[in-house]
C-alpha cells in the first residue's frame, strides 16, 4: 500500500495556515520546527490511542512531502525541466517512521552545477536547521546509472523512488536506466541482494533469537521483507508485495500473515523511535521493559511482562523469516535456475529431486501420506548432497502441518521416523533446525512448541529457550569432529565412544523443555522426557538414562562451581549420585554442550579445568568402587610422600620439611597436589623470617589453553587479609575464580587465589608482567594500614539493568564445623573487595571460598568462622550479617 492510499490529513498540516505563519515570521526555521513538532505530537498521541499504524507511517511521509515542497518554494530554481527533487529509499516507498532518515535525491539534467549550487546548498541547510535527519545526494542521470551499477545499495534506493517536485519525466528516465539489464541483470541483482542479506544476518549471529535483536537487520526483521519487495519489483515489476499473489508466489492467506507481521514490526519500531526520541532499531534491554509496559503486558506467574512481549516479537520474526526463506527459494528457482535443464530424479514413491532440491512427487503427498512430512527430513539427513527444499514443497508443508495431531504423534510410522532422524550420522541438528523453521518440530513435540520464542530475560541465557535447545544439540554433534579435539579433549573422546547418541539428543531436547511453567523445570522436564520415551518405544534402560539426564542436567556444573571438588567426600557424594561411568559420560557431554550453547563467554579456561577435574576424579572413584572410598589418612600420607620426594630431590632436609608440615592440617594436603605443595613449601622455607609477604605466581598445571594463574600469598593471618587481597587483585583487573584459604598453627595464612584476566582469558605468559603483579601485591599487603579503598567502577549497562536483590543463605557444614555462606548477586567489579570489607566489620574469618561467575550473576560460597575459628552460632549475628550483605551490595549496585 502506498502513502497515496490515504488522503491528505490537514489536521497534521495545513498549507494555508503554514503559509500564513511563514508570512508573519522573520525566519522560516521556527515555523518549520513548530509544524514538525506539532504534527509529530499529534501522531504520537494517536499512536497511543491505537491509530492504524499505516496511517501514521504513510502520514509522516506525506507530512514531510508537504514540508519539503514548502521549503523548495523558498528558493530560486531554473527551468523545472532540468531538475527533479525525489524521495528515495524507505521514504521513496512512502514509509517514514518518527526518527527515520529522510533520503532525497536532487536529479539534474543538462544543467550546470553553478546554476543551482547556491540554491541546493541553502535548501539542504534549511532542512538540517529544522532538525530533519536528511540523507541527500545530487546526481545527474549518468551519475545515477554509474553509481547504481557499482553499488547494490544505491541501486536499491533509486529503484524505490518517486518524484516530489520538478520534472517527473527525469524520474522515469532515471528509473528505466538503473533497472536496465545494463546496470544489473536479474540474476546479478538477485544474487547481490541475497549476499547482502546473508552478510546482514551474519552480523546478528544468524538468528532472529538474539537477546537484543535488530528490528531492521536481524533475520525476520523489516529488511528481510524489504528484500522480497526489492527482488519482486526488479524482476516482476511488482509495485507491492500483494502483486506476488498475482504471480503465484503467495496465497491470499500468506499475504495476510505477511501484512500482519509487517504491521507488527512497524508498530514496535514506531514505539521504539517514540520512546528513544531518536532513530533506534535495536531492541536493547533498556527499552524492552518500557515497550512491554507501553503495549500493556503485565508480569504473570512464570513469565515477566518483558518476556511475554519479546516472545511475541520472536514468534513474528520467526514467521517472517520463514516467509523470506520460502519466497527467496521461489525467486531462486525462477530467476537463477529458469534456464537450467530440468533434471528430475526419483528418491522414492513420495519424493524426487528437482535439479538437486527435494520436492514431493505429487501435490497430494502430505494429504494422502502425512508421515511424509517427517520422512522428508530423514531423507535430507541421509542425503547431504541435497541442496535444499523446493519452494512449492515448503508451501505444501505449511498448508498440511495442521495434520500433525495426537493420532499423528502416536503413529508408529512417525515415531519410528523421528527416532531414525536422531540416529543419523549426519544432519541431525541441521534437520531439527529446519523442522523448527518450518513449524513442524513444535507441532510434533507440543511441549517444544511451548518454548518457541520463549525469552529468558537475563544475560546468562543469550538465546530463547528453543534456540538454546537446538544449539545444545548442535554443540553435541560438533564434539565428534576432529577440529574440536584440542578445545574439548574429553568431550571428543567420550562422544566417539558413546553407544547410543540418540539418547543424549533426546536429553538435549528436553533438558529445558519445562522452562517458564513454574516449578522445578528439571523435574517437570524429566516427566515429559519419560512420556517421549514411552511414545517412541525406548527400552527401560534408555528411558531411565534420558529422564535421569534431564532431571540432573545441572548437577555436574553446580557441583564443579559450588563444591570443593578437591575434597574426597565431595567426589564420593557426586559419584554416588552418578552411579556409573556411563551416566558420568553422558552427563559430561550434556553439561559441556549446555554451558557452551547458553552463552559463548561462559566456557572459559577455569570452567574447563573444573569440569576436567570433577570428571577425572569421579571416574577414578567409580573405577575404585563406591564401596571403597578413599581413606583420608592414606591419601594424606601418599600426597606427603610424593611431595617430600620432590623436596628431597631439590636438596631440602626431610626433618625441616616435616616440622613445617606439622603446622598444617590434613585439609591442606587433601586439597593441594604434591607439585603445588612442594612449590609452596620451597617458597616458604626459602622466604625464612622476612617481614614482607611472600607472593608467588605460576600457571596451573593444566594445559596452557585451559589454565588459569595461581597467586599464592603467605603472611601473618589477619581478619582483613581476604578483603585486602581481593581489593589488590581488583586494582589489577584480575577476576578471582577460586580462593583457597588456609591458616597454619603458627597463625600464618597460606592463601591461593586462582585468577583470569578481566576478559576471562588466561593471563599472558610474560614474566615481566607477572613480576609487576607480584610487586604490586607485596607493596599493597606489606602494611595492613595501607590497604586501598575499594575501587569504584561504573557497572556496564547490561549488568546495571539486570540488577536484582542479593540473596544470602547461611548454614553450618557438619564436615568442617564451619559456617557456609552462599551469596547470589549481580556481578560487578570490586564485589569481592566489598564483601571482604563486610567480613572485616563483623570480625569474620574466611577459611575457604568458591567463586562462580555465571553470566551477569555470581554464586559465591564462603566457609567462614568467628575470630576463634568456630562456626557462627549466634542467630542474631547471622541475621545482622545477612542484612548487611544484602543492603550494602544492593546499594553498591545502584550507585556504581
Amino acid at each position: 500500500m502506498s502513502h497515496n492510499a490515504f488522503a491528505a490529513d490537514e489536521t497534521l498540516f495545513s498549507a494555508s495556515e503554514f503559509s500564513a505563519a511563514l508570512a508573519q515570521s522573520s525566519s522560516p526555521i521556527p515555523v518549520f520546527k513548530d509544524a514538525l513538532k506539532a504534527a509529530q505530537e499529534k501522531m504520537d498521541a494517536r499512536f497511543r490511542e491505537g491509530e492504524d499504524i499505516r496511517k501514521l507511517i504513510y502520514g509522516r511521509a506525506w507530512l514531510i512531502d508537504q514540508l519539503l515542497l514548502q521549503a523548495w518554494q523558498l528558493f530560486d530554481w531554473p527551468d523545472d525541466k532540468h531538475i527533479c527533487l525525489m524521495a528515495v529509499g524507505g521514504y521513496g516507498r512512502g514509509e517514514l517512521h518518527p526518527r527515520s532518515d529522510v533520503d532525497i535525491l536532487i536529479l539534474l539534467d543538462n544543467i550546470s552545477d553553478s546554476e543551482v549550487q547556491e540554491s541546493i546548498s541553502r535548501f539542504l541547510t534549511l532542512l538540517w536547521d529544522i532538525n530533519l535527519d536528511i540523507g541527500s545526494s545530487v546526481r545527474t542521470l549518468d551519475e545515477c546509472y554509474n553509481e547504481a551499477q557499482s553499488d547494490i545499495t544505491i541501486a536499491t534506493n533509486l529503484i524505490e523512488s518517486r518524484p516530489l517536485v520538478g520534472n517527473a519525466d527525469l524520474h522515469i528516465q532515471m528509473y528505466l536506466r538503473v533497472t536496465s539489464e545494463g546496470a544489473w541483470t536479474d540474476k546479478e541483482f538477485f544474487l547481490a541482494k541475497v549476499n547482502e542479506q546473508n552478510s546482514r544476518h551474519d552480523k546478528t549471529n544468524d538468528t532472529e533469537y538474539n537477546l537484543e535483536p535488530n528490528l531492521k537487520n536481524s533475520p525476520g526483521g523489516l529488511r528481510d521483507l524489504q528484500t522480497i519487495g526489492w527482488v519482486a519489483k526488479r524482476h516482476f515489476g511488482a509495485t507491492y508485495i500483494r502483486d506476488l499473489v498475482d504471480h503465484g508466489f503467495l496465497t491470499e492467506l500468506e499475504l495476510d500473515t505477511l501484512n500482519k507481521g509487517e504491521l507488527y514490526l512497524w508498530t514496535v519500531r514506531y514505539a521504539l523511535h517514540m520512546l528513544c526520541q531518536r532513530r533506534e532499531d535495536r531492541l536493547l534491554f533498556d527499552h524492552q521493559r518500557s515497550l512491554a509496559d507501553l503495549f500493556g503486558y503485565t508480569d504473570q506467574s512464570g513469565a515477566l511482562a518483558v518476556e511475554q512481549f519479546m516472545s511475541k516479537y520472536y514468534r513474528v520474526a520467526k514467521a517472517m523469516s520463514e516467509f523470506n526463506g520460502m519466497l527467496l527459494q521461489y525467486f531462486d528457482e525462477v530467476i537463477l535456475r529458469r534456464e537450467e535443464e530440468q533434471v528430475i530424479e526419483p528418491l522414492n514413491n513420495r519424493f524426487n529431486l528437482h535439479n538437486g532440491f527435494i520436492r514431493v512427487a505429487y501435490e497430494s503427498v502430505f494429504e494422502h501420506h502425512p508421515f511424509a512430512m517427517l520422512e522428508m527430513f530423514v531423507l535430507l539427513a541421509q542425503n547431504p548432497e541435497i541442496k535444499g527444499v523446493r519452494a512449492s514443497t515448503i508451501r505444501l508443508i505449511r498448508n498440511n502441518r495442521h495434520r500433525i495431531d495426537d493420532e499423528f504423534r502416536n503413529d508408529i510410522r512417525n515415531t519410528s521416523l523421528f527416532m531414525e532422524l536422531l540416529k543419523q550420522d549426519k544432519g541431525v541438528s541441521t534437520e531439527l533446525k529446519r523442522m523448527n523453521r518450518f513449524g513442524i518440530l513444535g507441532l510434533y513435540l507440543p511441549e517444544f512448541g511451548d518454548i518457541v520464542g520463549q525469552m529468558q530475560h537475563d544475560l546468562f541465557h543469550i538465546y530463547t529457550v528453543d534456540a538454546h535447545t537446538l544449539k545444545v544439540i548442535q554443540k553435541i554433534r560438533k564434539f565428534r569432529h576432529k577440529d574440536q579435539r584440542e578445545k574439548f579433549p574429553i568431550a571428543y573422546r567420550i562422544i566417539n565412544q558413546l553407544p547410543k547418541l540418540e539418547l543424549i539428543y533426546i536429553a538435549g531436547l528436553y533438558h529445558d523443555i519445562a522452562k517458564g511453567r513454574g516449578g522445578d523445570h528439571s523435574e517437570l522436564g524429566a516427566e515429559d522426557a519419560i512420556a517421549f520415551c514411552l511414545r517412541h518405544h525406548l527400552g527401560k534402560w534408555d528411558t531411565h538414562m534420558v529422564q535421569w539426564l534431564v532431571r540432573n542436567h545441572l548437577l555436574m556444573s553446580m557441583t564443579a562451581q559450588r563444591k570443593d571438588i578437591s575434597d574426597p567426600d565431595v567426589i564420593l557424594h557426586f559419584a554416588k549420585q552418578v552411579r556409573d561411568i556411563a551416566h558420568l559420560d553422558y552427563l559430561y557431554i550434556l553439561t559441556v554442550a549446555d554451558i557452551n550453547a547458553t552463552n559463548h563467554s561462559l566456557w572459559n579456561s577455569w570452567r574447563a579445568t573444573l569440569m576436567r577435574q570433577l570428571y577425572t576424579e569421579t571416574k577414578r572413584a567409580l573405577r575404585r568402587g563406591l564401596e571403597n572410598p578413599v581413606n583420608k589418612d592414606d591419601r594424606v600420607e601418599q600426597i606427603q610422600n610424593e611431595a617430600l620426594a620432590i623436596m628431597q630431590r631439590k636438596g631440602f632436609n626431610e626433618q625441616e620439611v616435616i616440622e613445617f608440615w606439622n603446622l598444617l592440617g590434613d585439609d591442606y594436603f587433601l586439597r593441594e597436589q604434591p607439585q603445588h605443595i612442594a612449590w609452596q613449601t620451597q617458597g616458604i622455607l626459602e622466604h625464612g623470617d622476612s617481614d614482607l609477604p611472600l607472593v608467588m605466581i605460576r600457571k596451573t598445571s593444566y594445559r596452557a589453553f585451559e589454565g588459569a594463574t595461581e597467586i599464592f600469598v603467605y603472611m601473618p593471618d589477619l581478619p582483613s587479609l581476604f578483603a585486602a587481597a581481593a581489593s589488590a587483585l581488583d586494582q589489577l583487573n584480575l577476576n578471582i575464580q577460586d580462593a583457597r584459604i588456609m591458616v597454619a598453627d603458627n597463625n600464618q595464612a597460606l592463601n591461593t587465589y586462582t585468577v583470569l584476566a578481566e576478559d576471562n582469558l588466561p593471563l599472558p605468559d610474560d614474566e615481566a608482567f607477572l613480576e609487576q603483579i607480584r610487586n604490586h601485591l607485596v607493596e599493597e599487603l606489606d602494611d595492613p594500614d595501607d590497604f586501598p579503598a575499594i575501587i569504584q567502577r561504573r557497572i556496564p549497562r547490561q549488568m546495571k539493568l539486570f540488577a536484582y536483590p542479593t540473596q544470602v543463605n547461611m548454614s553450618t557444614d557438619p564436615a568442617t564445623q564451619l559456617t557456609t555462606l552462599e551469596i547470589i548477586t549481580p556481578d560487578r567489579p570490586g564485589l569481592l573487595a566489598r564483601l571482604g570489607g563486610i567480613f572485616v566489620d563483623f570480625g569474620i574469618s574466611v577459611r575457604k571460598a568458591k567463586i562462580a561467575s555465571i553470566g551477569e550473576r555470581v554464586e559465591d560460597f564462603f566457609f567462614i568462622s568467628d575470630e576463634q575459628g568456630q562456626a557462627i552460632s549466634d542467630p542474631d549475628l547471622c541475621i545482622r550479617l545477612q542484612e548487611a550483605i544484602c543492603q550494602q551490595l544492593d546499594e553498591y549496585s545502584k550507585s556504581a
